[in-house]
């Protein structure tokens, strides 16, 4: 089973450009970092840049957060690339006839409101700061082997 791990990319993108400010950084050399295809990098940066995260010019690989990391959230991100897509999903295809499998639903639907409801405020409160915070507390923890003939760097 494949997870979803759109929010997780896109928060990758963020602070890769968070943490590059002043480098060209082309869909391909963020792609390179997230490990994915340029397609898929320029597909969650647009939404990203709908979502009022990032600031770009066409033709220009000079991307910008549009606000400080201290006001981006992570719940701005899941609504960037998740729009209203609830975090659980419900098995839609369950028998009418059967008191269970119309029941059961309704009850973990309730349920499954309540998990959204606290997930959202969960991600309300973590900040893209704080998420760049504890990279530099794992970075200093675990830093990263140089590749042969080249120099350190901190993707």
């Amino acid at each position: 089973m494949k997870y979803p791990t759109k929010l997780s990319d896109a928060v990758h993108i963020l602070a890769f450009v968070a943490l590059h400010p002043e480098e060209t950084l082309t869909s391909e050399k963020i792609a390179e970092s997230v490990q994915t295809n340029p397609a898929y990098v320029r597909q969650l940066m647009s939404a990203l840049r709908k979502g009022g995260l990032l600031t770009s010019v066409k033709g220009h690989p000079r991307p910008a957060l549009a606000k400080e990391p201290c006001q981006i959230t992570l719940l701005d991100a899941y609504r960037a690339v998740e729009e209203d897509k609830p975090l659980l999903h419900q098995d839609t295809h369950t028998n009418p006839a059967c008191g269970v499998g119309v029941n059961i639903q309704l009850a973990l639907r309730d349920c499954y409101d309540i998990i959204q409801q606290k997930a959202e405020d969960a991600m309300r409160a973590i900040t893209l700061a704080e998420i760049l915070d504890r990279y530099a507390h794992k970075l200093a923890e675990n830093p990263p082997a140089p590749l042969p003939g080249k120099p350190s760097t901190n993707n």
